[in-house]
């Protein structure tokens, strides 16, 4: 729905309201693949924020072995035989879209020409990428069986989002009675586009398949609600006391059958890991980077060389001011980039306090100037 008025002979304002519901969209999971762990008493391992005693680390009973040792395959296709990973893509994914834009337009007079608009929007879906991860999403849900906690804020998702454009021809000297004045002076406009943006929406990962089922690519975090929204914190594993011990020294019990618990390195993060046999209990795209607050303007000279041929000599400035942009590629592009999908958000390889001190997929839209030269005849 848009509603559009002219006003003052030059300009026009328009209001729209968009809305859309998608349905159906592919989602890839595996169909006959269960989670170890799950939310009930001996579902899972604890995940302390406080070291606990040792006499309470070796008093409890729920081991990462024992939990390793429950079956990944749901009942149903174990009868029937399909016990391989069955990696498919499922029509059953969702998303909506809400939004409204107020938009402000200057035709071209007097050399003038600009426009404004500010659109508030929200969309929200269950699946963003199927095929492959993203710098900013895995491919698969968490839960297999379990889409609806897939639900959340897109990653594709910006709120707020204002841009305002401009192109200006400078008046002066074009109508010198100096020839060279004319020649070399006149004729120079400039162009250019603000954007101010919401950031982009991000899922924190832990690097490990915590809920065991056989895919790392999915697993998310432990939400500590009173740490510090852009730290994160890997964990260490709580062990039991060895029993006994072999002739080289080593234990009897593997690692495995002495984890009982896990204790966060940073107990001050947002983001915890979640160890292998723990709960991981965040949600897709809790993380909201940085906002984008960007400028690009360009200054250009027309040359008539006579009536058909014309010369045009340009200089196009990208974030000039080099402001911090934590996108991946650039702001008004959608541009492939060298990562390692989602592991620049891997609470293990950042083990740093700033969640974006150590990504490399972000070159944070660095400040570009370009020389152009343009003949058409």
């Amino acid at each position: 729905m848009g509603w559009q008025r002219q006003f003052n002979k030059n300009w026009a304002v328009e209001t729209r309201y968009v809305g859309s519901r998608g349905i159906h969209l592919l989602t890839q999971s595996r169909m006959n693949i269960q989670p170890k762990v799950f939310n009930a008493p001996g579902g899972f391992l604890p995940t302390f924020f406080s070291a606990p005693s040792q006499l309470a680390i070796d008093a409890t009973t729920l081991t990462l072995s024992q939990i390793q040792a429950r079956s990944e395959v749901l009942p149903n296709f174990a009868a029937a035989g399909f016990t391989s990973n069955l990696i498919t893509w499922l029509p059953n994914g969702n998303s909506s879209y809400h939004g409204g834009s107020l938009q402000l337009t200057r035709r071209f007079t007097n050399g003038l020409q600009m426009s404004a608009a500010y659109t508030l929007s929200h969309l929200i879906d269950d699946s963003t990428a199927e095929v492959f991860s993203t710098v900013l999403s895995p491919r698969r849900v968490q839960h297999f069986q379990n889409l609806r906690a897939e639900k959340a804020t897109s990653a594709l998702n910006h709120t707020h989002r204002l841009v305002a454009a401009g192109l200006y021809d400078l008046p002066y000297f074009n109508h010198s009675e100096n020839r060279w004045a004319r020649t070399f002076l006149g004729g120079v406009s400039l162009a250019g586009t603000l954007t101010f943006e919401s950031g982009e929406y991000v899922t924190i990962l832990g690097g490990n398949d915590a809920n065991q089922n056989l895919d790392s690519a999915g697993d998310r975090t432990i939400i500590n609600p009173a740490g510090i929204a852009n730290q994160a914190s890997p964990v260490v594993a709580l062990l039991k006391t060895c029993p006994s011990f072999n002739p080289d020294g080593t234990c009897t019990l593997t690692n495995a059958q002495r984890t009982v618990g896990y204790l966060a390195t940073n107990p001050d993060a947002r983001y915890i890991q979640a160890g292998n046999g723990a709960l991981a209990n965040a949600g897709r795209n809790t993380f909201l980077s940085p906002a984008i607050q960007n400028l690009d303007f360009s200054i250009f000279k027309n040359f008539a060389l006579s009536e058909s041929k014309k010369l045009q000599i340009g200089a196009d400035f990208f974030n000039p001011f080099n402001h911090p942009q934590y996108v991946p590629g650039s702001v008004n592009t959608v541009d492939p980039v060298g990562s390692a999908a989602v592991s620049q958000y891997n609470t293990i390889a950042q083990g740093v306090r700033n969640l974006f001190v150590a990504s490399h997929v972000f070159s944070s839209h660095p400040r570009v100037v370009q020389l152009r030269f343009r003949f058409t005849f």
